[in-house]
């Protein structure tokens, strides 16, 4: 059976890490459950991964349902995320119809947002409806052009304490996860203490409830430059399963990630 919310619950709760990786098809996803990952998220990071693409923007419902479909077929343990794609989700009404379809045809048991206070609404409107919803702040790909680029978001006084404060809302209006890319590793572990919910890092230090990668970065398969916050383990073990192994390895005795691979 596939872990639930509860039992990720308590992961956080007893203060075991919890281990989260991306997957886009049956093959790998195959690997990556048999390797302990608690979570798969079919993230919108196929559109750069496996499209090509330079952002993540050009991603669809259909191509997230449609990878959604081959994980679930070759997983039967880990809690599956779909992520909902670029402008998927800018109203309510339309944020409650692909969601559904991604729960519904991609089978997948939970949604990812990114955004902070303006998403109150909508989650509220998910999880009323029985969508569970995962949020995302940070670094959020999808605001990429808003944000000036790939960068590292809460360093100033004033952008920490706006990130704590919609990291709290989130979680008021019902979102069960929440996922923190590229901020600096103190405001992290504040933001991680002070909410009820299991937070998932990315680039986010070692203090977050959990740690997640794309799979093909922590391979050290890449179309470009790799992220500061990347380890390749691959490098170390040459072989794909005992990259995966000795990924759950190192998130859960707390080696990764380590201060090369996070922010002040």
């Amino acid at each position: 059976m596939r872990l639930t919310l509860t039992q990720l619950r308590k992961l956080k709760q007893t203060g075991e890490k919890i281990t989260c990786l991306t997957a886009y098809d049956a093959s790998f996803a195959y690997l990556v459950e048999q390797a302990g990952v608690e979570i798969i998220l079919v993230g919108d990071s196929l559109g750069m991964v496996v499209q090509g693409q330079d952002s993540t923007l050009p991603v669809t419902v259909e191509h997230i349902v449609y990878h959604t479909q081959l994980v679930q077929r070759r997983t039967t343990r880990a809690f599956l995320i779909a992520d909902m794609p670029f402008m998927s989700y800018a109203t309510p009404d339309i944020a409650l119809q692909n969601a559904a379809k991604l729960m519904r045809e991609g089978q997948a048991q939970m949604v990812k947002l990114e955004g902070g206070q303006w998403l109150i609404e909508i989650i509220q409107l998910l999880v009323e409806r029985g969508i569970p919803v995962c949020g995302h702040l940070g670094l959020t790909p999808q605001s990429v052009h808003q944000l000036g680029g790939y960068r590292i978001q809460g360093r100033t006084e004033t952008e920490a304490r706006r990130l704590l404060k919609e990291a709290q809302e989130l979680q008021q209006a019902g979102a069960s996860l929440l996922v923190l890319e590229c901020v600096p590793s103190e405001l992290a572990a504040q933001i991680s203490k002070e909410l009820t919910i299991p937070t998932i890092g990315i680039g986010a230090g070692a203090a977050c409830d959990g740690q997640v990668l794309v799979l093909y970065d922590m391979l050290g398969i890449h179309l470009g430059k790799s992220p500061s916050f990347v380890k390749n383990f691959l490098a170390d073990t040459g072989s794909i399963q005992g990259a995966l192994q000795a990924y759950v390895e190192a998130v859960k005795n707390g080696q990764f990630p380590g201060a090369t691979h996070s922010y002040r």
